[in-house]
């Protein structure tokens, strides 16, 4: 099932996936471009519903992989999609020489969605880069991992004691303590964030957190304080 975030914009959840015993949720991003072509971040794993869904929407056209870590289920998509165009960024090429990559990301966006989504690389982080898209008609701003916020009571036992040390289920969304500490170019990262917020942003999708729908510009501020001041 589809929930709209905005005109020609959707999110969807998928099954929940364990890293290192701990279970996150999967979301994916729907949009609807301008020559009516499907742009689809972090994809989910396809069901039948899915598909009807997204056949009734448009074709599907770009698969994306915001980061290194949310390419789960890219080589589903491809093999039911085969005319989509998937596109990552160059470390998860290196990362995972198996699965294939139409176009590299950078910081431009590409032709094909450039008129309805502007995007930036934030870069200089060990665990990983990712790129952070925005939604021009809708002002939704879409974090894969940069940016997280669990709700109390999702991550049991000693899980939950860990996920409040690194600040995923803080009172707000947060970028989680590991990937603070794993900022080695916090000078590059920084410009990254500040062209974040020169974009007129309202809405927040995460792929691990509930959206945030009004007022996103300033949560985006509060989440990233301790590197802009």
């Amino acid at each position: 099932m589809l929930y709209p975030v905005g005109e020609d914009i959707w999110t969807g959840d998928g099954p929940t996936v364990f890293v290192a015993g701990f279970g996150y949720p999967t979301r994916m991003v729907v949009i609807r471009l301008s020559g009516g072509g499907l742009f689809i971040w972090s994809p989910i794993g396809l069901s039948d519903e899915l598909r009807t869904t997204l056949d009734r929407l448009g074709p599907v056209r770009h698969v994306v992989a915001p980061n290194a870590l949310h390419h789960l289920f890219i080589g589903e998509w491809r093999a039911v999609y085969p005319a989509a165009t998937v596109h990552g960024l160059p470390e998860l090429r290196a990362s995972k020489p198996g699965l294939l990559l139409d176009s590299e990301l950078g910081d431009d966006p590409e032709p094909n969605w450039s008129h309805d989504i502007d995007q930036v690389v934030v870069r200089g982080n060990r665990i990983t880069s990712e790129v952070v898209f925005f939604h021009r008609r809708s002002r939704t701003v879409i974090f894969a991992d940069l940016i997280q916020h669990f709700e109390r009571g999702w991550f049991k036992g000693w899980r939950g004691w860990v996920a409040r040390m690194d600040r995923l289920t803080a009172p707000e969304p947060a970028v989680p303590m590991k990937f603070r500490l794993a900022f080695t170019d916090r000078d590059i990262a920084r410009l990254a964030i500040r062209q974040i917020m020169a974009w007129p942003i309202e809405n927040i999708v995460m792929a691990h957190g509930q959206t945030v729908e009004r007022g996103g510009r300033v949560v985006v501020a509060r989440a990233f304080r301790w590197l802009l001041r």
